[in-house]
């Protein structure tokens, strides 16, 4: 089973074509490098699709991301289409979770690679994005703020400022976080 075939089978974002595609790549799970790779291609128009399956393959397994994070996070600064931001922020979000619940984590990601996760999650806070992609932005950079002390201000700089510009959903967000800030 090829990749690009199974990325195929996912004919629109309903959700049994996604879990039916992410099961393949749960069962192949040497087809995951290469996933990886072809989110990031963001001139093959697969790359939405692929970040669609990546999404759900993590929530299925997280574990299966481990051998490949320095390649996803290294990938995410290429991103630009929506419809790959949302579910690559959201795998970002999730893993940065993972990542700080577990400290005695073999998985380290590099200063260079926190500083990606930092600036891409910021510039997802900052530009105009949708609500879900600025709401697991903030999650992230909330995670991120225990280890790097900068985070703090700036994020509650950004939220203060725009708290009450954006949708319902980035509002609530937005003033949750505030609180715990």
């Amino acid at each position: 089973m090829d990749l690009i075939s199974i990325l195929n089978k996912v004919i629109n974002a309903k959700r049994i074509y996604r879990d039916a595609t992410a099961a393949d790549i749960v069962r192949n799970p040497e087809l995951l490098p290469e996933l990886i790779a072809k989110v990031y291609d963001i001139d093959d128009p697969l790359h939405i699709k692929a970040a669609w399956v990546l999404e759900l393959v993590y929530l299925e397994d997280g574990s299966l991301l481990d051998a490949y994070i320095h390649e996803f996070i290294r990938g995410m600064p290429l991103l630009n289409h929506e419809s790959a931001l949302r579910p690559i922020s959201k795998v970002c979000s999730l893993w940065s979770s993972y990542y700080f619940s577990k400290k005695t984590s073999k998985i380290k990601p590099s200063q260079t690679e926190v500083e990606i996760i930092i600036s891409c999650n910021f510039d997802w806070l900052i530009e105009s994005h949708k609500t879900a992609t600025q709401v697991f932005a903030m999650d992230t950079l909330k995670l991120w703020s225990s280890e790097q002390n900068w985070i703090q201000p700036e994020l509650k700089s950004v939220l203060q400022k725009n708290a009450d510009l954006g949708t319902s959903g980035y509002r609530t967000h937005a003033r949750k976080l505030l609180k715990n800030l």
